[in-house]
């Protein structure tokens, strides 16, 4: 079997994987129970749902030194994600004083600086210290804003909070000024703590100490070093990446210097990379975007259109004035909304996904935007599903928000988002203003080149895994016992998806189907012989039983959109399709046993 035991990572042996194996079912099932015989073997999880075990570990060591007994940390990168993090855990805990919340901040020791602190990536980071009973709405920010510290960041961090080079910012001044002397004796760099060499405009530090053991590793897989320059420039040819204007297979300082490509740029006047910034996730592109779309427009209720990937739903919900849901995603839900303008309703933004996760189907992003523009509403889409080389989404939007942990990366081991602005929207300059005056980089270094080094063959990989999810939609809709298919070529919202496919764009590598029977469903995911746990967008293929692990305690909400509990999710990969083929009618086969 290809697949890992319970609790493995995804990749296998895979220090900082974004997928876990649930190779069952039952381990499904038992994972969202919270049964031991699952939870006990977790090496790790989807980031966002649960917190690194070197997270956790960093966690623990600094409530031990700067905490009480019945504390926790939760650690982010910066005092403003950190003073948003507090916020949300005391809008929960109305009833607990104020005094038993505090926020460290942890910075480089100013008398440990090294002569090259100006080119290394400097560590640093927030702790929001809370009572342990609290952490239920810690979990919920870190879930659904996307903002907690990544596992890299987490490790290089706590060698450096170890070897004492890491310190609390009040000890730091207080060294600072020993250690300063009389002015005339002053040798040493500035230690003003945001202007450490390797600062950059937002106050973020982008140096390190020395977390050797990580640089070796980033040498050993791409013989480069942890430094300011080299992360700075794979940021940039991410971001050109995301742009569509660099698409060669490179090194980051060759590809700096090459022309655009303009047969892939998104074709929309005036764009360039310098509209698109890069956050820690996609879903802190997501709540980060709905949170400066607030401070640019103003606290207005926003609408979610179409049945989505769950966390967007609940950041509109819990974070603003609230959300109207329209959650089939129809025209006859555009005719609803259409009223309500009509009648004076308005509204901050409108969310959708192009395709949506997990049932494909695919808005009328035209009408959408002629009704934005007429009744003064921003337009947010998604592009993860469809990925830009497949769908052209940003003339439809003002903001377009994408997941740069799926197919972009494709080897599951980094985490990464982008929000774009759009140059032609409605709201561009006012937009533009707050992202200048808001946004901080908090994308960590050794993320971004990682990611840039995963995305380089981001265009050969697209052709070949639209041409296997095809094939295996394929062979799903012409069994008799798959009840149904979902993948955008065959929805009847296609039109709508064609409308914006570009020309050489397939339909994309996810696509999902219902059964007749739970025990089908059961029998048919467990005989898959692929990798199965949460995530898409790899570059091999992985599995997963989506509604019971994205929507377990509402079950019945989601099967009234059309989300069945019996759903299976594929996000297709790479492999030799023949082998892919007999992989899943090996498991129809098996499935053709049941029965019912």
């Amino acid at each position: 079997m290809t697949g890992q035991a319970v609790g493995e990572t995804i990749p296998a042996l895979t220090a900082h994987a974004v997928s876990v194996s649930l190779p069952t079912w039952s381990a499904n099932v038992g994972y969202e129970e919270g049964e031991e015989w699952v939870i006990s073997k977790m090496k790790t999880g989807y980031p966002r749902f649960f917190i690194n075990k070197s997270i956790q570990r960093f966690a623990e060591a600094i409530v031990k030194r700067h905490g009480i007994p019945g504390e926790k940390a939760m650690l982010v990168p910066s005092r403003p994600v950190a003073n948003r993090c507090l916020d949300f855990i005391q809008s929960q805990n109305t009833l607990l004083d104020s005094s038993k919340f505090r926020i460290l901040e942890f910075v480089p020791d100013p008398t440990k600086l090294r002569t090259d602190s100006s080119t290394k990536v400097l560590p640093r980071l927030t702790a929001v210290i809370y009572p342990e009973q609290c952490f239920p709405a810690a979990k919920t920010f870190w879930q659904h804003s996307g903002d907690g510290i990544s596992s890299r960041r987490a490790e290089y961090c706590h060698k450096a909070f170890l070897e004492g080079a890491l310190v609390e910012k009040g000890y730091a001044e207080d060294s600072l000024r020993m250690y300063k002397g009389p002015k005339r004796y002053q040798k040493h760099p500035s230690a003003d703590l945001k202007d450490v060499p390797g600062s950059n405009s937002n106050g973020d530090l982008n140096g390190t100490g020395d977390g050797q053991e990580h640089i070796q590793f980033v040498e050993e897989r791409f013989g480069r070093n942890l430094d300011v320059a080299r992360s700075n420039n794979a940021k940039t040819a991410v971001r050109r990446r995301i742009a569509g204007s660099l698409t060669a297979n490179v090194e980051p300082e060759a590809a700096l210097d090459l022309p655009p490509d303009e047969g892939r740029k998104r074709n929309v006047e005036g764009f360039s990379e310098d509209d698109v910034y890069l956050y820690p996730c996609g879903m802190s592109a997501i709540y980060n975007s709905h949170r400066l779309m607030m401070k640019a427009k103003g606290q207005m209720k926003s609408i979610e259109f179409g049945f989505p990937y769950i966390d967007t739903l609940k950041v509109l919900e819990k974070f603003g004035p609230g959300c109207l849901f329209y959650g089939h995603g129809e025209s006859s839900d555009l005719d609803d909304l259409e009223k309500r303008l009509e009648n004076g309703e308005r509204f901050l933004a409108l969310f959708c996904e192009f395709p949506g996760n997990p049932l494909l189907k695919s808005p009328d992003l035209q009408r959408i935007r002629r009704l934005a523009d007429r009744y003064d509403f921003g337009v947010v889409v998604d592009e993860t599903i469809g990925n830009f080389l497949n769908v052209h989404v940003l003339p439809y939007a003002d903001i377009v928000v994408t997941s740069l942990t799926k197919i972009f990366s494709g080897d599951s081991n980094v985490m990464g988002g982008a929000s774009i602005l759009n140059p032609r929207g409605k709201f561009y300059h006012l937009l533009k203003q707050t992202w200048q005056h808001e946004y901080e980089d908090d994308y960590w270094p050794e993320d971004a080149i990682f990611l840039e080094r995963n995305s380089r063959d981001f265009v050969s990989r697209i052709d070949r895994i639209n041409d296997n999810a095809e094939v295996i939609c394929d062979i799903l809709r012409q069994h008799p016992r798959i009840k149904q298919v979902n993948y955008p070529k065959y929805s009847h919202t296609r039109p709508f998806y064609d409308a914006c496919r570009t020309p050489a764009g397939g339909y994309g590598g996810l696509l999902s189907c219902t059964f007749y029977s739970l025990p089908e469903a059961m029998t048919f995911y467990d005989n898959l012989d692929t990798e199965k746990g949460p995530s898409l967008g790899t570059n091999f293929t992985l599995a997963s039983p989506f509604v019971i692990l994205a929507h377990y305690n509402e079950l019945d909400w989601a099967e009234s959109f059309g989300a069945e509990r019996n759903l299976v999710r594929f996000s297709v990969g790479l492999e030799e399709g023949g082998d892919l083929v007999g992989k899943f009618r090996k498991a129809l086969a098996a499935m053709e046993q049941v029965k019912v």
